[in-house]
C-alpha cells in the first residue's frame, strides 16, 4: 500500500448481521461524500456464483478461484447500490437468506478471505472510505483511524430482517429467523480466520434502542471530532 492510500480516512464498521451496517455505512459514505466498502457483497457474490459454476461450499481451492475471478460491479443508484454479477443483476439475489447463509459458510475459509483481502483494500480511495464488514477493523484495515463495531440483540435483529422481508413481499417466520441468526453468529465468532470481533481499539455502539438517524449523526460526530471529517 503506497503512502498516499494509508493517508486515505477509512471508517471501518463491523458486526453482526441485522445490526444496521449497511444502511448506516451506506448514509455515512453519502452524507460525507465518501466511498463504500460492502464486504459482505463479496463474500455473497462469491457464494452466488459458485452455484452458477457447480462448486461445493467446502471446495475452498474452487471457491478461492471463483473469489479472484468475480466479475462484480457496484453502481450507486438512488437510495441503494445496485450489484452486477457477470453483468447480470444480482442486487435483490445477494440479499437472501440462503445466499447470506452460504456466504457465512464461504467467509469461514481461509483461502478465500486472502483471495478477497486486496480487492477490498483496493476501495481505499480520497476522501475517504466507509467499510462495511466483519473484520474491517481486525484484518482489512486494521490501521483505520475510527472502528465502530453495531451491533444489536438477536431478537431485535431477527424481528428487522422479518420487516425487510415483509416490505419485499415475503413472509418469514420470526422463530426461524432468530434461530438462523444465531446460527450464523456463532459460525462467523467461532471461525478460526478472522473471527467476528471488536478490534481492540473499536467503540461498540448497540444500535437496539437508536434509530438510523441517532446512529448516523453520531458516527459523523465521531469523525468530527477526530478531525477525519469536516462538519457537516
Amino acid at each position: 500500500m503506497s503512502i498516499d492510500e494509508t493517508a486515505v480516512p477509512v471508517l471501518a464498521i463491523d458486526g453482526p448481521g441485522g445490526a444496521g451496517k449497511g444502511t448506516i455505512s451506506r448514509l455515512v459514505a453519502e452524507r460525507l461524500g465518501w466511498h463504500l466498502l460492502d464486504s459482505g457483497a463479496l463474500y455473497r457474490l462469491t457464494a452466488l456464483a459458485a452455484g452458477k459454476y457447480g462448486v461445493a461450499l467446502d471446495d475452498e481451492a474452487g471457491l478461492a478461484r471463483v473469489a479472484r475471478s468475480l466479475d462484480v460491479v457496484f453502481v450507486a443508484e438512488g437510495e441503494g447500490t445496485r450489484v452486477l454479477l457477470e453483468g447480470a443483476e444480482a442486487t435483490t439475489t445477494i440479499r437472501t437468506e440462503q445466499v447470506g447463509d452460504a456466504a457465512s459458510r464461504v467467509a469461514a475459509l481461509p483461502a478465500v478471505r486472502e483471495a478477497l483481502l486486496q480487492r477490498q483494500r483496493d476501495f481505499r480511495q480520497p476522501p475517504g472510505l466507509v467499510a462495511d464488514g466483519r473484520d474491517m477493523g481486525t484484518v482489512v484495515f486494521a490501521d483505520a483511524p475510527l472502528k465502530i463495531f453495531l451491533t444489536a440483540s438477536a431478537d431485535e435483529r431477527a424481528r428487522r430482517r422479518q420487516l425487510q422481508l415483509r416490505e419485499a413481499g415475503v413472509d418469514a417466520s420470526l422463530s426461524s429467523l432468530l434461530k438462523e441468526i444465531q446460527a450464523r453468529d456463532a459460525r462467523d465468532m467461532q471461525r478460526s480466520v478472522a473471527p467476528l470481533k471488536p478490534a481492540g481499539d473499536a467503540i461498540t455502539l448497540d444500535t437496539t434502542r437508536l434509530t438510523i438517524p441517532e446512529v448516523v449523526d453520531r458516527l459523523t460526530e465521531l469523525l468530527t471530532e477526530r478531525g477525519l471529517a469536516s462538519a457537516i
